[in-house]
């Protein structure tokens, strides 16, 4: 699912709908968190928001409305409103009632985005009596929903389980009763010991090598004050396939997908800046599985300082940040008066949806994360992990010192991250021999079709030279996420043997993902020197990165496949060769 900004939506032209709930009586006062204070205490701005969008088959009006207020009376988070207080902001709990759908215009020359954000902008602010909106947008295709909320109120994750109870309860499976709201967890927060003097003295350094404030973007970006305008960058750094090969490296490595891309741009970073990473690192503090489908701002913020590049180094830097991120931030930083914030701070997030045990069909449902529009003077760049890969947003001060050293860097890290999966990671050494597993290209076919058609040979001449069907074949595997056309290249670059890898979802095994493995074909030369047997446990690992749980052979006519097949673990079933993952 990616995460985009409303300047980037394209959101269809409609009816624009919102649902105007009708507020009651304030009630008892909660609990206020580091990060709501700083976040509120700002005061009442446009692009203080965050949103979910999704489309929807066609949906009554009322039982939305129905659905949403049945969301509201799950989670209490969504039932408290921030008013100024002498002191700082204070948050009580408040009645909603069911209220009325109300028409927002659109202008002439107007785009739907343009006024989804005007209006999100006006009625989703820090003190708004609820600063979250529900939206519908109708169209003679599905009506697309908005979900919004200003940030005290929610995070990313929360966002997910908003939407979530919202289809369950349009389906009616909503299960009764509420949830813990995250004032509760603020006061657990509050009552956990202060932090310990190393975890104390470990920030004063970071902090103290930044001129004692948080880390700042370590090249210049102009002129910050005021504000100027934000530029958003939304990027897909790598495919679904390319991530597992990603990931394979990463586990050969011994780190985790993270750390990986943490070594990435700390080499960007010290080519680029001749500086370690150092930059705002927040982390999730929903520490058990109490608060897993609770609504709130469950994010405390980090800092993380890689010095080097070498990928075990940048896992122990990113479990450092972890740790100076999972104590109470008021006592931490109270010698600063707070959070040392200054122009120029360096911010990066990390989710990795494939992980929550928070779901929903992002793909049938076509959702996506909206983040709001408006001012910036630092640097702030997210990835997001999901079935379809590994995406990347950034959002920067829109300043011609900003746009190029920002997008330097951001160049530079993407094209680590997408050399890190190529070809490093996907090696088979046999007997010496170094061969170099990959996606075929069009390049290819000839030698493909070479090895499938049974000469055994890559370099054979083919006695029909007209490739163009096998090029439309390949042209619609490649398209297709599901499918991945493996080559093995010797160490000229000749394509020595090849396996044609399908990633199989679907409702059997109770769900399990599948992966099925055919065309294994291995030139004449290289045969009997186990080049086979390397490149299935290849393919293995390609579909345990895919999520498979369970491998399926074709190409299994003759004693010679069962026999190779036995020997990898495969064993006889009705539908074939199959062995467990």
């Amino acid at each position: 699912m990616r995460l985009t900004s409303v300047t980037h939506l394209r959101l269809p032209y409609g009816t624009l709908l919102g649902y105007d709930v009708a507020v009651g009586r304030t009630g008892h006062p909660v609990p206020v968190s580091f990060d709501q204070r700083r976040h509120v205490g700002r005061g009442d701005r446009p692009g203080s928001w965050m949103a979910i969008t999704c489309r929807l088959p066609a949906v009554d009006l009322d039982a939305l409305a129905g659905a949403w207020l049945a969301v509201l009376r799950r989670h209490g988070t969504l039932r408290t409103v921030f008013s100024p207080g002498p002191d700082g902001p204070r948050l009580h709990e408040v009645d909603l009632r069911p209220g009325r759908w109300v028409t927002h215009p659109v202008a002439p020359g107007q785009a739907v985005d343009d006024a989804v954000r005007r209006m999100l902008d006006e009625r989703c602010t820090p003190y708004a009596a609820p600063s979250h909106r529900l939206c519908v947008i109708l169209t003679a295709d599905r009506p697309t929903l908005v979900v919004a909320a200003d940030h005290a109120h929610v995070d990313m994750w929360s966002l997910l389980v908003v939407l979530r109870d919202l289809v369950q309860g349009l389906g009616g499976t909503l299960p009764p009763g509420t949830v813990r709201p995250f004032a509760e967890h603020t006061a657990a927060l509050a009552g956990r010991e202060p932090a310990p003097d190393e975890v104390r003295q470990r920030w004063a350094e970071i902090l103290a090598a930044g001129g004692d404030v948080m880390p700042r973007f370590p090249l210049p970006l102009g002129e910050l004050t005021p504000a100027p305008p934000e530029r958003v960058e939304v990027r897909d750094v790598l495919g679904v396939d390319d991530c597992a090969l990603f990931e394979r490296r990463a586990r050969r490595s011994g780190v985790s997908t993270l750390a990986l891309v943490t070594s990435v741009m700390t080499r960007t970073t010290r080519e680029l800046a001749h500086a370690p990473l150092r930059a705002v690192f927040p982390v999730h503090s929903r520490y058990d599985d109490r608060w897993h489908g609770s609504v709130g701002w469950f994010i405390t913020n980090a800092v993380i300082d890689a010095r080097d590049p070498d990928p075990r180094a940048c896992a122990d830097a990113v479990r450092e940040a972890v740790r100076l991120g999972s104590w109470p931030l008021d006592d931490v930083l109270a010698p600063w008066g707070g959070m040392p914030e200054a122009p120029g701070m360096f911010a990066i997030s990390w989710l990795d949806l494939r992980r929550l045990p928070v779901r929903i069909d992002h793909a049938g449902l076509d959702a996506q994360y909206v983040s709001s529009a408006g001012d910036a003077d630092g640097v702030m760049v997210w990835f997001i992990l999901d079935e379809a890969g590994l995406h990347l947003r950034c959002r920067y001060p829109d300043t011609d010192e900003a746009r190029e050293n920002v997008g330097a860097w951001l160049d530079r890290v993407v094209d680590g991250v997408r050399s890190s999966a190529h070809p490093a990671g996907a090696d088979v050494v046999l007997a010496g021999d170094r061969l170099v597993v990959d996606r075929a290209t069009r390049a290819d076919v000839a030698a493909v079709v070479a090895l499938l058609s049974g000469s055994g040979d890559a370099d054979a001449d083919d006695d029909d030279p007209d490739l163009a069907p096998y090029e439309e074949a390949f042209d619609a595997l490649d398209r297709d996420p599901g499918r991945f056309l493996a080559v093995a290249r010797a160490g000229d670059g000749r394509v020595v043997a090849t396996v044609q890898l399908t990633i199989l979802p679907g409702p059997a095994l109770r769900g399990a993902t599948r992966l099925q493995v055919e065309g294994l074909r291995v030139a004449v030369g290289w045969r009997r020197r186990g080049v086979g047997s390397a490149l299935v446990e290849w393919a293995h690992e390609h579909g345990r990165a895919r999520g498979a749980v369970l491998a399926r052979a074709g190409d299994t006519a003759g004693d010679g496949p069962h026999r190779f097949l036995a020997r990898l673990g495969y064993e006889p079933d009705r539908a074939g060769y199959t062995r467990p993952l």
